[in-house]
């Protein structure tokens, strides 16, 4: 059943049209996510669903009383509230209750003896009770517990950014609705956040609309995806991966439509030419079809990258930290870190927020001193640096302007000549925008600009600080199709768990206080390691002290035992070969990034398998050594 219709939206920006009378329906428990470049409107969309804002044309139809709650990108709670206050606001008896209930629970906290304080509290249960608030008071609790909402007592103006969107997306999932909107739920929030919030919403009760750059979250979530392009939309049922398949079809079929209408065109131009003789009715009505075929928009170029962009020659010495201790406010971030970094190096740092990433990242840049320590950087290194500030861009320059005012072309590995203008495209700035100005830029095109501008330098060593914040997922492609083919070193923080499986080889992990780990390996295969050490943590001491417990010596191995120690070595050198082969599938996909997850799930999946048969020859060696003995 539809809880909502859209039907011929349309509405303009300035001289761009988002919405070309597009038409749509949301139904109950639907999961759908939006995408599109950014710039195209899809949170000005989501904005118009919630009745945020308008349209010039068009109509959105509710069912009944439908309530919208709505997540806004970047959150400003309203002045003169606590984090409870904002969390329980509402009109329903329920949320009311709520806060009766935790405002006299605070005030006999505060005064325990009271009588009247403790007669307040029993009437606030009272209310509990009659209104069936306790399910939602439960509910309330564990969501503030995950996403790390501590304090309600704290004034909502004291909050920092991202503590703000923690707690609005709290009071967003508190509060009854048949519709929740969220516009880049996953910002501000570390990974195990991001992976509860995937469990609740597949639970959730009512309708989700989402839009976010986190690829994972939004394959895991969403059954439907909206495409919004110049001014269309375009529906697919199922998730991120089934859209990848059906717009790789749409986009052939749009090709393949596009040749017809010019082999016709020249057809009927050629006709024309030849001067045939025909009645006038005739030849005006080839006319106008001609005109007409003329006037059909061609479908618009993907942004993949076909070609290596050249960059500097790097020497052999990259940088190396030698024993690099770094504080900040009494608080030790870097402690005693070395590292040497070699030519051809991906590597991603990770590790809470506030926790010295970015700073240990301005460091091996020499943008940071240490207090103690040593950071060398290669004569040959020149480094790009993609910071999460961008503000120096001048809005009064146009975007052609901007990017020539750093390189008019620049040069492909097979010495071919790019300009900017075919750049630009190639990001997703097609010509007719290449002469806007800056300033009349949206946030994540300006982020995609400033983007550029970095790979145009042709460095040899990238730092990239958090590249897929308000970045959309077809500008992600780009970058990750053009670090595929970038011949220098990639360092990059990032919270991204798809970007790092894409991009990184091996991470530098930030413990706290100043201690840093590292791992070889993918960030996802990281993620494994650090639950299966979790898990054997919680592991009762009893149990453990059982599995420590010496076994009794056989006499010889059990027929089953044989029978697997016969066939194990064989095994082991299967699993190897098709972790390999699998390695170089991955490598030769290209941009295909619905086969890519395919393979790389196929390729962690063999890797358990193979770390298993590993485990389990070594115990058999083990047991056939005792029987030895």
């Amino acid at each position: 059943m539809s809880i909502l219709k859209a039907e011929h939206l349309y509405k303009t920006y300035g001289d761009k049209t988002l919405f070309n009378h597009i038409s749509f329906h949301i139904e109950e428990n639907e999961r759908i996510g939006l995408i599109g470049p950014n710039g195209t409107g899809k949170s000005t969309l989501l904005k118009v669903i919630a009745g945020l804002e308008s349209t010039e044309e068009g109509d959105i139809v509710k069912s009944g009383s439908v309530h919208v709650e709505f997540l806004h990108q970047d959150p400003e709670l309203p002045a003169g509230q606590t984090v409870l206050e904002h969390i329980y606001s509402g009109d329903s008896a329920v949320m009311r209750t709520l806060r009766e209930y935790e405002k006299a629970l605070q005030e006999l906290n505060e005064a325990p003896e009271n009588a009247v304080l403790q007669k307040n509290l029993l009437t606030a249960q009272g209310k509990m009770d009659t209104n069936h608030a306790w399910d939602a008071n439960t509910l309330a609790k564990t969501v503030l517990s995950k996403l790390g909402v501590n304090d309600v007592t704290k004034p909502v103006h004291e909050l920092s950014g991202g503590q703000k969107k923690r707690v609005a997306i709290a009071k967003n999932l508190i509060q009854p609705a048949d519709l929740l909107i969220l516009d880049e739920p996953t910002n501000h929030l570390d990974n195990e956040t991001i992976e509860w919030l995937e469990g609740y919403l597949a639970q959730y009760p009512g309708a989700v609309m989402l839009v976010t750059h986190d690829r994972y979250f939004l394959n895991r979530v969403t059954n439907r995806i909206y495409e919004l392009e110049n001014g269309s939309l375009y529906t697919y049922q199922g998730n991120y991966e089934v859209f990848l398949e059906k717009r790789a079809e749409r986009e052939a079929q749009a090709e393949q439509k596009e040749t017809k209408r010019q082999n016709l065109l020249r057809r009927e131009l050629a006709w024309l030419r030849r001067g045939a003789k025909a009645r006038s009715t005739k030849q005006k009505a080839r006319i106008d079809r001609v005109e007409a075929l003329k006037e059909q928009d061609g479908p618009s170029s993907s942004g993949a990258l076909d070609f290596a962009i050249g960059s500097h020659r790097l020497g052999k010495q990259v940088i190396e930290a030698e024993q690099v201790t770094i504080s900040y406010g009494g608080n030790t971030l870097v402690d005693s870190f070395s590292e040497l970094i070699i030519p051809g190096e991906r590597i991603g740092i990770i590790g809470p927020n506030g926790i010295g990433k970015t700073t240990l990242l301005n460091s091996l840049a020499g943008r940071v001193i240490p207090d103690m320590g040593e950071i060398t950087i290669g004569q040959t290194v020149r480094i790009g640096y993609y910071t999460q500030d961008h503000s120096e861009m001048n809005g009064e320059l146009k975007v052609i302007d901007y990017i020539k005012e750093t390189a008019e072309i620049v040069k492909t590995t097979e010495g071919d000549v790019i300009t900017a203008e075919q750049m630009l495209e190639r990001f997703l700035f097609p010509r007719h925008m290449q002469h806007t100005f800056i300033r009349k830029l949206s946030g994540g095109e300006k982020r995609r600009l400033y983007l550029l501008h970095v790979l145009m330098q042709e460095p040899n060593v990238l730092f990239l600080d958090e590249p897929t914040n308000d970045l959309d997922t077809e500008t992600l492609g780009v970058l990750e199709d053009y670090l595929d083919q970038f011949p220098g070193v990639v360092i990059t923080v990032s919270h991204d768990r798809y970007f790092l499986d894409r991009v990184v080889d091996r991470l530098i992990v930030f413990e706290g206080s100043g201690v840093i780990s590292r791992f070889q390996g993918s960030y996802s295969e990281y993620m494994e390691k650090a639950k299966t050490k979790k898990s054997a943590e919680k592991q009762p001491a009893e149990e453990k002290r059982t599995e420590a417990e010496p076994k009794k010596k056989r006499k010889k191995l059990s027929y089953k035992d044989q029978l697997e120690w016969d066939g194990i070595e064989d095994k082991i050198a299967k699993l190897e070969e098709k972790h390999e082969q699998l390695e170089a599938e991955i490598a030769g996909a290209g941009s295909d990034f619905g086969k890519i997850q395919d393979l790389m799930a196929e390729q962690a999946k063999t890797a358990e398998e193979l770390e298993a048969a590993m485990d389990r020859w070594t115990e058999l060696s083990l047991m056939i050594e005792e029987l030895e003995q």
